[in-house]
């Protein structure tokens, strides 16, 4: 597109811009270290940075232009907000492409499941997926503009902090597919405090599916299959004895599951190259949608079986010259999630020491003590040897319960000091889980536990 159709489109006054009719061939970045020849630099104002003060770099480094507030002295597309006007331009090139657009959601294994069905998928069109969890009102319109006249799958990770989030941005780009993982109490305390209000909010996905769209559901979690009477589309379960399930699930070497891929027509086993019994899940969920869009078992298995993982930070392994082994789960953390990490840690330890650094779980409204105490008590009834808790508040009440229960527990107040506290008491041959949510900066602190 011209800058001049890209200003109708968005409604932008065109500023020092002396070609209008430049074209602009390549996708938006919002860092200008980011910028791409040909594309657009999106001036955004954080809350450290201020996008606008790079706006000369970006056109240095190519951009045709900058998508601005105000003006910036190069060729600007300016509008009152630069985050709606993404949106509009990211809605509009979608209708003008028409690949088939996959949303997903949940409280757990977004991402996850996200990159499981992009290679999935990649192995039978060019496929288009959110980076990473680049996943909220920037994140998607940046990777809908990603897109171009040959992609034929887009899949998009959703996210939700609050009701009306995942309105919002099925609104900028329509899916023909949905994906609902799970409910959970992750960001709980932003949508109202309770379960059910979890899942009002992510069912706002199901709801924005067209009558010939596909509604694809966990049928192991009743919140979401409640959300069957919310859409018009066709209702595809997935799990328990759904037509999409798993049979002889199994754990191997650094507990890495295998399952029988059953769907209505064929079955193919599979075997993860990823950590923990409750992958076999997020590959359903991929598995669920790649056959609404008629992959056979073999090819789906194939595509499971080829997959990496592509996102940092959930359960990364480092394997360490001394035969330590660090567990990078820091991304982010709920209770759900932290039931998975310690799970896998245990699974994947075998007869070695376990060692969770564990901080806290964010958003967990006024269940947040009580929850922390939760994880204090699993980590004592599934034999973790050794707890470090980081941080004030409710880590202490984890460790507390952890410790009354005849766990070997240390306490952390930041990054640093666990880093100094692990480094004395980590032995060869430990197995090392580092989990919590993203704000507490945690995976620094894996990072460093794994370059020892």
């Amino acid at each position: 597109m011209t800058l001049a159709e890209i200003a109708r489109v968005i409604g932008a006054d065109l500023h020092s811009v002396g070609e209008p009719e430049a074209l602009v061939t390549a996708p938006p970045a919002i860092d200008s270290r980011d910028v791409v020849p040909g594309g657009l630099f999106a001036a955004t104002a954080g809350a450290r940075v201020d996008g606008h003060d790079y706006a000369a770099k970006a056109v240095a480094s190519g951009a045709v232009a900058v998508l601005a507030s105000r003006p910036v002295g190069v060729p600007a597309l300016v509008v009152e907000d630069v985050q709606t006007a993404l949106g509009v331009l990211a809605r509009h090139v979608l209708a003008r492409l028409g690949p088939i657009v996959i949303a997903l959601t949940g409280s757990v294994g977004k991402t996850t499941t996200k990159d499981l069905l992009a290679q999935v998928l990649e192995r039978h069109g060019p496929t288009i997926a959110t980076d990473r969890s680049f996943n909220n009102e920037l994140g998607l319109p940046l990777t809908v503009l990603r897109a171009d006249a040959t992609t034929q799958y887009l899949v998009l990770e959703m996210g939700a902090g609050r009701k009306g989030d995942l309105t919002y941005l099925t609104g900028i780009a329509p899916p023909q597919v949905g994906l609902v993982l799970n409910v959970g109490a992750a960001h709980v305390s932003r949508m109202g405090g309770r379960l059910a209000d979890v899942a009002a909010a992510k069912g706002e996905l199901v709801e924005a599916l067209p009558a010939g769209g596909f509604a694809i559901l966990n049928a192991d979690d009743p919140y979401v299959m409640g959300m069957a009477g919310r859409t018009k589309a066709r209702i595809v379960p997935y799990g328990g004895s759904a037509g999409v399930r798993a049979e002889n699930v199994r754990l191997g070497d650094l507990a890495k599951p295998s399952f029988d891929l059953v769907t209505p027509s064929s079955r193919a086993r599979v075997e993860l190259d990823l950590i923990g019994e409750h992958q076999v899940g997020n590959a359903l969920g991929a598995a669920a949608v790649a056959v609404t869009l008629g992959l056979s078992a073999g090819e789906i298995a194939d595509g499971l079986n080829a997959a990496r993982r592509r996102s940092p930070g959930r359960l990364e392994v480092f394997e360490r010259p001394d035969g330590i082994t660090v567990v990078n789960d820091a991304y982010n953390a709920n209770p759900e999630s932290m039931r998975a990490g310690l799970r896998a840690l245990k699974a994947m330890a075998g007869g070695r020491r376990t060692v969770a650094v564990l901080g806290a779980m964010g958003q967990q409204a006024d269940a947040s003590r009580a929850r922390h105490r939760q994880v204090g008590r699993l980590v004592a009834d599934l034999g973790i040897d050794v707890l470090i808790a980081v941080g004030p508040g409710d880590p202490v009440e984890m460790a507390r319960e952890a410790e009354s229960a005849g766990v070997t527990v240390r306490t952390a107040e930041n990054t640093a000091a666990t880093v100094r506290l692990a480094a004395g008491l980590l032995e060869p041959g430990d197995v090392v889980l580092v989990k919590a949510s993203s704000e507490i900066g945690l995976s620094a602190c894996a990072r460093e536990l794994a370059g020892g």
